[in-house]
């Protein structure tokens, strides 16, 4: 087992028990409580585990809770499906025995897929598992033209939306980059120890106190679907949908796809968007 796994189950525990009131879970809040949230021997009893044992796992020590240990926390917590999931790999990794460091290998873009974003009309992009951006096409290009350039070295989408002056080209930015470090917790717990995701998220923790915020809420979001607004120079402000479709073959890449409602003042101002590009 490794200290970096135990540490981190054990502090995805904290940060949800203490975000948890204890009327939310149908407990008298009582005299003079000094401790935000539920204390732990409250969570214990309701998952039906003993204090002490619910102790060693906040404390990151080693211990081993099963299946049906973990189904008790993650009710007792009133955790969605998405955060269940989570915790469950948490523990995975926390059980696993250390290993020696493993290659990883660059994520490429296969050709096939270089292709589907030459061809296709909207605005789409491929995106590494820790939202670093791989490839795009010239219609996304367009659309992230007003902060694109920000950035001095590799493109990634947190990095970009955390910028100073990113507030002038994505009105909602704060709610985006909120969803998007939701994500990258979840790629992180099932990468543990890759490289990239050490040096991202040190990186943008010494470079943003936002994102220092966000990361210590432990929130868990799956990469699905979401809505951006982009307030472009050349058309105005568009609010898009967005979805995620996962590359074939191994855990990795996944492809973004912006798309607004037909007939909607959204699709047309991305239609003239795409026509400034067949512009000499």
């Amino acid at each position: 087992m490794t200290d970096d796994a135990r540490r981190e189950l054990a502090e995805f525990l904290r940060a949800r028990r203490t975000r948890l009131l204890p009327r939310d879970v149908g407990l008298e809040p009582g005299p003079r409580r000094r401790v935000a949230g539920l204390r732990r021997e409250e969570l214990a009893l309701l998952a039906g585990v003993s204090a002490d044992y619910y102790q060693r796992m906040e404390q990151g020590r080693d211990v081993r809770p099963s299946d049906q240990v973990l189904d008790a926390l993650a009710r007792a917590l009133n955790f969605s499906a998405e955060e269940a999931r989570h915790l469950h790999s948490l523990a995975a990794a926390a059980r696993t025995s250390a290993r020696a460091p493993r290659v990883h290998e660059p994520e490429e873009v296969p050709a096939t897929t270089l292709r589907l974003l030459r061809t296709t009309t909207s605005p789409a992009l491929v995106v590494g598992r820790f939202l670093d951006v791989l490839a795009w096409n010239p219609v996304a290009g367009a659309l992230l033209s007003g902060f694109t350039d920000l950035l001095d070295n590799g493109l990634n989408l947190l990095a970009l939306l955390l910028h100073p002056e990113a507030d002038h080209a994505c009105p909602n930015r704060a709610a985006t980059v909120a969803e998007l470090t939701a994500m990258l917790r979840v790629q992180v717990a099932a990468e543990p120890g890759h490289p990239r995701a050490a040096e991202l998220v040190g990186e943008l923790a010494v470079r943003s106190d936002e994102f220092a915020t966000l990361w210590a809420r432990h929130d868990v979001e799956g990469t699905t679907r979401g809505r951006m607004r982009v307030d472009h120079p050349l058309v105005g402000e568009l609010e898009l949908d967005w979805d995620a479709y996962p590359m074939p073959g191994a855990p990795g890449p996944f492809l973004i796809v912006y798309t607004a409602p037909p007939g909607s003042p959204d699709e047309e101002r991305l239609q003239l968007l795409t026509g400034l590009l067949d512009r000499p």
